[in-house]
């Protein structure tokens, strides 16, 4: 860390904040994807350990303060406001992910373009923070479903902006030389959060305040850390950005494919991987319900079990994955043999009605997400276009390919579960065998058209 980037930390921590933010935008799409803001480039030196056990930190906060509720919270909750409708869970996830959708770029556009001592990111943490805690009192309070996803969609904005400040940081400093190993530290931390946050609700299931404090409290507790702790460069003396039309702002939700053809078929590739993952994700609880015969409650040892003894598949998967992809330079055959491995793993857990075989199946969709979303988020790195000035926006629009399956695919799920041949509660058969065709199909697109990587 250098004395101007100590002098800066300092005044995050005590200086009260009498200067304002400036937050304005610039003109026109042509402009945004051709102009400068004055914003300092990421180093081309590595990161020091420190800025990497932080953004470790923050991506874990993230991660439990969103995933955890939608993966056992809300689900406990929506059987208490509506039994027997677990179509509902789809819903309120699709209702809170379509307003991320909406609102992410924005978000991205006017953090590349703040001005403050404390930088361009940090602020985006603090706000984010408090607006998810003060979803929580609505989730707690709610007396109905519709006053559940309201609550809900607030929380998980707020912790999702925040979250979106730490990866905008990534894309900000790092070198492509740690790219994969630091995008396997923060897949593998996005995949064992839940982990640690349904071992920490799942003792108190029955009590709806801790359901939902316990994770954010968590959240909130990382990402401020991160927020207070990281070295970010002032932004406040780089060059004042241009202003906005309401024209630039909609044009800023997207790009054009011709101009970054890599990054185009990476969006493409990695919507449709992360189609396949929501159908698992969502619908998780109620599938190892039906499977193994218990009531939702008694579910929540079960996923700690099965998410316990994915850790070591999970560790193989991204940290070996992403530094292998770093030593050797190539990204292309990580993302094929994870691919397959997730497929695999899927097609084994839709025949499975026993603990073993579904432990099977969970190990390996474990171990071929990890691989694939570790060097795929590398990849996103890599294929970045305007990293300098527009990092933010295009790590919005990067969102966007994880965040339009998270709204549709639990929309589409109900339609699979109601097919015929699968018992009254769900033909979660149909649900998994489509989520293995995606994953394989996806990683198949990435592997074959994103030609800017070995």
């Amino acid at each position: 860390m250098t004395r101007g980037d100590d002098r800066d930390h300092n005044d995050f921590l005590s200086q009260s904040g009498n200067r304002l933010t400036r937050i304005e935008a610039q003109p026109s799409v042509g402009q945004m994807e051709h102009g400068s803001s004055g914003d300092e480039p990421a180093p081309g030196r590595p990161v020091d350990a420190r800025t990497i056990l932080l953004i470790v930190l923050g991506t874990f906060g993230g991660a439990v303060a969103t995933l955890v509720p939608m993966a056992f919270s809300l689900a406990l909750r929506i059987d208490q406001l509506a039994p027997g409708r677990p179509e509902l869970l789809g819903v309120v996830i699709a209702v809170s992910a379509a307003t991320a959708l909406v609102t992410s770029p924005i978000g991205g556009l006017l953090s590349d373009r703040t001005r403050t001592r404390w930088g361009k990111r940090r602020p985006f943490t603090v706000v984010g923070v408090a607006l998810g805690l003060s979803g929580v009192p609505v989730l707690v309070l709610a007396e109905d479903v519709l006053t559940l996803c309201a609550g809900w969609v607030v929380c998980s904005l707020g912790f999702a902006t925040a979250a979106s400040s730490v990866r905008n940081l990534q894309a900000d400093r790092l070198p492509s030389s740690q790219r994969g190993r630091v995008s396997g530290l923060t897949s593998l931390t996005m995949q064992l959060a839940p982990v640690f946050g349904i071992l920490l609700v799942g003792s108190v299931a029955h009590d709806t305040t801790l359901l939902f404090a316990l994770p954010a409290a968590v959240g909130a507790v990382s990402l401020l850390t991160f927020a207070i702790l990281v070295s970010e460069p002032s932004s406040g003396r780089a060059r004042p950005p241009t202003r906005l039309s309401v024209l630039g702002v909609v044009r800023s939700y997207g790009f054009r494919p011709r101009q970054a053809p890599d990054f185009a078929w990476l969006w493409a590739g990695r919507f449709i991987v992360f189609s396949g993952l929501t159908l698992t994700t969502s619908y998780s609880t109620f599938f190892y319900a039906q499977r193994l015969g218990l009531e939702i409650p008694d579910v929540a040892g079960i996923l700690a079990v099965t998410s316990m003894l994915s850790i070591v598949s999970l560790g193989c998967g991204s940290l070996g994955a992403g530094w292998l992809s770093d030593r050797t330079g190539r990204r292309r055959p990580f993302v094929i043999v994870g691919g397959a491995v997730a497929a695999t793993g899927c097609a084994i857990a839709a025949t499975a009605w026993s603990l073993p075989v579904l432990l099977a199946g969970s190990f390996l969709m474990s171990l071929g997400v990890a691989t694939l979303t570790s060097v795929g988020a590398a990849i996103g790195l890599d294929v970045l276009p305007d990293r300098d000035t527009q990092a933010g926006r295009y790590m919005a629009i990067m969102m966007f390919s994880q965040r339009v399956p998270s709204v549709l695919a639990p929309l589409v799920g109900p339609l699979l579960l109601s097919l015929p041949g699968g018992p009254p509660s769900g033909n979660f058969a149909a649900l998994y065998v489509t989520a293995a065709v995606l994953l394989a199909g996806g990683s198949g697109v990435i592997a074959a058209m994103v030609r800017g990587v070995r």
